[in-house]
């Protein structure tokens, strides 16, 4: 009888131990918000936009590989627009190759929350993926504005790739753009150029960002490269998807 009692303490305990390790772990898993656009159309040219698949999923898959918590949300809810010419076969990546023949996630993007109930406190930060969407919505979004500037002031990482950063145009922190005096990159002048589009886009997310105080930098059309000033993380084009992730991942670790 000693036994049995002693054995099944002995198990009370191990289950006991484990489910507290399990609450523990789940405390300490970072959680980080993306947010993407809910805007389809691609200025009045009658084309379809949305946000660029290979800006969502590849630091998707980077944090989610590190055990990061990943919420999605948009300023409509449910399923988010992604740009047709970013789903071309010829465009593909591993990454984009995973993103297709994920159905958890194509579920999660049917369902993406609401932005106006979203509330930083319930995340270590925020990440925004481009495509040119967010220019006419995300842009002049209140509850993106609101939300970004209390990700920054409650010290949370904000991170942004592509054409994400001019989001960043009208939020500001105690009166003062955000950017100002900030190293920062983004979709550039030339790349815009590059895909016919310096007439379509609402602005050329460069010269908004300069003139609000931002010391623009950036590397090549469409190679890697992102800056980080403190909280802010930029990348300027799709190929700096993963390299914007990681430097989201250094600052959550």
């Amino acid at each position: 009888m000693k036994k049995i009692a002693l054995f099944a303490i002995t198990a009370f305990t191990a289950v006991s131990i484990s489910a507290e390790a399990q609450k523990s772990n789940k405390k300490s898993m970072k959680k980080v918000l993306f947010v993407v656009t809910s805007n389809d159309k691609l200025g009045n040219t009658g084309e379809k936009t949305g946000f660029w698949s290979e800006e969502f999923a590849a630091p998707y898959y980077e944090l989610l590989d590190q055990g990061v918590e990943i919420t999605i949300a948009s300023p409509l809810g449910g399923q988010p627009p992604i740009d047709p010419k970013s789903a071309d076969p010829a465009s593909a990546t591993e990454d984009t190759k995973r993103f297709d023949a994920d159905k958890v996630l194509q579920e999660k993007l049917k369902n993406t929350l609401k932005l106006s109930t979203v509330n930083q406190k319930d995340y270590d930060a925020v990440f925004y993926p481009g495509g040119h969407g967010p220019l006419w919505d995300l842009v002049q979004d209140r509850n993106s504005i609101a939300l970004i500037e209390s990700f920054y002031t409650h010290n949370k990482p904000v991170a942004f790739v592509c054409h994400a950063p001019a989001v960043l145009k009208n939020v500001k922190v105690n009166g003062e753009y955000l950017v100002k005096g900030k190293k920062i990159t983004g979709f550039t002048n030339d790349e815009e150029e590059a895909v016919g589009l310096t007439k379509v886009v609402p602005f050329l997310l460069e010269d908004a960002l300069a003139s609000n105080g931002g010391i623009f930098s950036k590397g090549p059309n469409w190679q890697p490269y992102a800056v980080e000033d403190g909280l802010l993380i930029t990348g300027q084009n799709p190929a700096s998807s993963k390299l914007v992730a990681d430097k989201l991942l250094k600052k959550l670790n």
